[in-house]
């Protein structure tokens, strides 16, 4: 991915998540943005969107996205100058919610074991070297 398609996928998502914190209130749950995925015409843009939710919240608020899409380009193109203001599409991503269960393994794993002292690690492997 070149370097201006970076900054512009960086910069679309900061201003997309201004957008939707000043201009779209939702009161039944939590919608972030968590990764913008532009084509590298900068004609279409994937917005992967997380909504901390019930299950039936996050369809709704996806299609309440969906519908207000029009609002939202229009409101990124005042904010971001681009030949042309790329088509937004709202997908659901669901990455932290498959992410919760392994934190909660890796924080019930057992403590690790000690460090042998330098000075009986060495003398294991001089009479391993020794045989």
């Amino acid at each position: 991915m070149s370097l201006r398609v970076q900054k512009v996928r960086e910069l679309i998502r900061r201003e997309l998540s201004t957008i939707l914190e000043k201009d779209f209130r939702n009161d039944d749950c939590l919608v972030t943005i968590h990764d913008v995925s532009p084509t590298p015409d900068m004609r279409q843009c994937f917005v992967y969107v997380g909504v901390i939710g019930k299950p039936h919240q996050q369809d709704a608020a996806i299609e309440k996205l969906t519908k207000a899409r029009g609002f939202i380009q229009r409101d990124l193109y005042k904010r971001v100058k681009l030949r042309s203001s790329p088509q937004l599409f709202f997908r659901l991503d669901k990455s932290v919610e498959r992410g919760v269960p392994l934190l909660n393994i890796i924080d019930n794993l057992p403590p690790p074991l000690p460090d042998l002292p330098p000075d009986e690690g060495d003398a294991q492997e001089a009479k391993s070297s020794a045989a």
